[in-house]
């Protein structure tokens, strides 16, 4: 009777643990959300996962949101605090601001960053995040310890001019969601999971029409004014780039404007690299952090 009693005692024990490590992992997946202001007072909503340094704030790309990081978010935050951030006009945040523009975005990062505290950040883009995050970084002096580009960034001085932006534009302004699916399609890779292919083209054909034009604009804009070069000038940050082999990627003309700069090039996948290989890209972003913060 006293082993069987000793036997059933364990057997609790071992049931609490696993319990209680099963509700810390459900915790952590769940994420703490969060809002704030941006400097112009538009809502920002934001979720903080796990604990750690260096904190990485994860941005999304255009007309995305948090959402394409959720493949990230298994792994990471038992090493490293992960913020997640929607922008404004997209997933959960504020649609009242009139020009969504990169600096604007960038405002919005860093009005998680102060929110969130700690100044050993690490900013993560993907696509038109790549601008956002240099922006972000610019509003924070002295607490970013480097960038990580998601495919994105591939040539800085690429020449885009007032007809070609216009041109890409025109169709998204004339029929958005089709014009917008066709968009998403361009930059998936044929052999692309047919669920997932489906669910980014579905989603981002699905934002507000508003607010995809305006940050399109801005995007177009900030390279047809140089700033995607301006903006790195004076930051002293290294930067990690993490890209597909869709497109080529320039290392030689980006050293030209970037402090340091190294690309990660990973085979075979296309411009959602984080959602469709995420297992290879989970491997580079490491290999990315230990880059910036070894």
């Amino acid at each position: 009777m006293t082993s069987r009693r000793v036997i059933t005692r364990t057997t609790s024990i071992v049931c609490m643990i696993l319990v209680f490590i099963l509700e810390v992992a459900t915790a952590a997946a769940a994420g703490t959300p969060g809002m704030v202001p941006s400097a112009d007072g538009t809502p920002i909503a934001y979720e903080v996962y796990g604990s750690g340094g260096p904190t990485l704030i994860l941005v999304h790309g255009w007309s995305c949101d948090a959402r394409y990081w959720r493949e990230q978010l298994d792994s990471f935050p038992a090493r490293h605090r992960v913020v997640t951030v929607d922008l404004a006009g997209h997933g959960h945040s504020g649609t009242g601001r009139e020009n969504y523009t990169m600096r604007a975005f960038g405002e919005d990062v860093r009005a998680v960053a102060d929110a969130v505290g700690g100044d050993r950040l690490i900013l993560v883009g993907h696509s038109m995040g790549g601008l956002v995050i240099a922006e972000a970084a610019r509003l924070l002096p002295g607490r970013v310890l480097g960038l990580i580009g998601v495919d994105t960034l591939h040539k800085l001085d690429y020449p885009i001019t007032d007809e070609y932006a216009a041109g890409m534009i025109a169709p998204l302004e004339a029929d958005f969601a089709p014009a917008c699916r066709q968009f998403a399609a361009s930059m998936i890779r044929p052999d692309t999971d047919a669920e997932l292919a489906e669910w980014i083209q579905a989603d981002m054909s699905s934002a507000p029409k508003s607010v995809a034009l305006s940050a399109m604009h801005g995007y177009m804009g900030q390279w047809i004014s140089g700033r995607g070069i301006e903006v790195f000038a004076g930051l002293t940050l290294p930067v990690v780039g993490i890209y597909a082999d869709l497109w080529p990627v320039d290392t030689e003309a980006n050293r030209q404007y970037i402090h340091s700069f190294e690309a990660i090039v990973l085979e075979g996948t296309d411009h959602f690299l984080m959602l469709g290989a995420a297992d290879e890209f989970n491997r580079a972003l490491e290999k990315a952090i230990k880059t910036i913060a070894p």
